[in-house]
């Protein structure tokens, strides 16, 4: 046996209860139970639904006594039609809760679905920018239950998500207050196989989420907390998850660093999310290795009035100096020891589309909590900028 934490179980209860633990994956059938929920549907992506690990899943529910299906039709970025064809698929084999499994796509897809089952509601009611119905409460949502099978999104204790709106050509983020996540299992057993390509951007993803929400000006002293605990944890395990892919340890420390960035960014996050979430409508690139790309150059321009956050960052990275270059620096180290290309181009992002990607991303959540104010001229250069010397 070890006294190594990652690598045994625990349980938290903040923000919604999250079960922690290799081999966690055997209790969802119980939990589902234990939240009424007795045929379930696992919503989940296309190249996720193949993976061994989802029969698995299907065999513990089967061993506690529950029917179930699955509804695999969902992008890399997921759409509002797939999420209507998920919500077509729960009522017509009357399902009553909602698995929500895999990485972002189809986390994000499963809540996305869990939002419109009950209601008539049309999915771009409940954005995020929009006040949430008032006529919906928490007993019009069905069970919610996620399970996170890379450490990047961190998605997996709110309802919120990221789906592209087809008719406007942009990704929008959806989300009800009163629907909440009953329970979270986080199983790393079930990244150990996660290639080094999807480790490695899943786990920029994180990364991103830790800088961009501990830099967002606002005072939130507990998303600030989990922000650098975030990005001292995934700093650390990120390159030994690379090296070392079969280590439960490093997979359980990235797992955990990605839960908490996903906690610290209902803070908000910034500039490089603006501009990912468009990338990624018009273009359907990976999301994590679109962040990864832009990071740098989003970097500098907000270096100016992040001064106060570096130091603690550097801090929390274990770095020597504490300047604002000595963290760029670091941040850059890891982004070429996890092969980030130094272009957008090189992930197929063209010229002639920046005019159209920088004037959607003024209008994306985000783009109101980066630490520094920006202009459609000034995101403009950012984003021409990193389509050929990001860093």
């Amino acid at each position: 046996m070890t006294d190594d934490p990652f690598t045994q179980a625990a349980n938290w209860d903040f923000p919604v209860p999250i079960k922690y633990g290799p081999g966690r994956l055997a209790e969802v059938g119980a939990l589902c139970a234990a939240a009424g929920c007795r045929k379930p549907l696992i919503v989940t992506d296309r190249a996720t639904a193949k993976l061994p690990f989802v029969e698995i899943l299907r065999g513990h529910l089967a061993l506690a006594g529950l029917a179930h299906g699955t509804f695999s039709d969902v992008s890399p970025n997921p759409t509002d039609v797939e999420v209507a064809a998920g919500k077509a698929a729960f009522l017509a084999h009357g399902h009553d809760g909602i698995i929500a499994l895999g990485g972002g796509s189809g986390m994000d897809a499963g809540k996305a679905i869990s939002l419109v089952l009950n209601s008539s509601r049309d999915l771009w009611d409940f954005d995020y920018n929009l006040t949430p119905p008032t006529d919906i409460g928490k007993a019009d949502f069905v069970p919610l239950l996620c399970v996170p099978t890379t450490s990047g999104t961190g998605a997996e204790t709110e309802s919120t998500a990221m789906i592209t709106d087809t008719k406007r050509g942009i990704k929008g983020c959806v989300w009800h207050p009163a629907q909440k996540p009953f329970a979270a299992v986080l199983d790393p057993d079930l990244t150990i196989g996660l290639p080094r390509n999807l480790t490695a951007w899943t786990g920029c993803d994180a990364l991103t989420h830790a800088i961009e929400a501990y830099c967002v000006p606002s005072f939130h002293p507990m998303c600030d907390g989990i922000a650098l605990q975030a990005l001292g944890m995934i700093h650390h395990a990120l390159p030994l998850a690379l090296e070392n892919p079969a280590s439960i340890q490093a997979r359980g420390v990235m797992l955990t660093g990605s839960c908490l960035a996903g906690v610290a960014f209902l803070k908000g996050l910034g500039m490089v999310h603006a501009i990912s979430h468009m990338i990624g409508a018009e273009f359907d690139t990976q999301h994590g290795l679109t962040n990864a790309v832009l990071l740098p150059a989003v970097l500098r321009f907000n270096a100016p009035v992040i001064g106060p956050k570096v130091a603690p960052m550097c801090q929390a990275m274990g770095l020597a100096a504490t300047d604002f270059e000595a963290f760029y620096a670091a941040v850059c180290r890891l982004l070429d020891h996890c092969d980030i290309p130094r272009s957008l181009a090189e992930i197929g992002v063209t010229a002639d589309r920046i005019e159209s990607v920088a004037a959607k991303a003024m209008t994306d959540t985000a783009a109101g909590t980066n630490p520094r104010p920006f202009s459609l001229g000034e995101v403009t250069v950012v984003i021409r900028e990193s389509l050929t010397h990001a860093r």
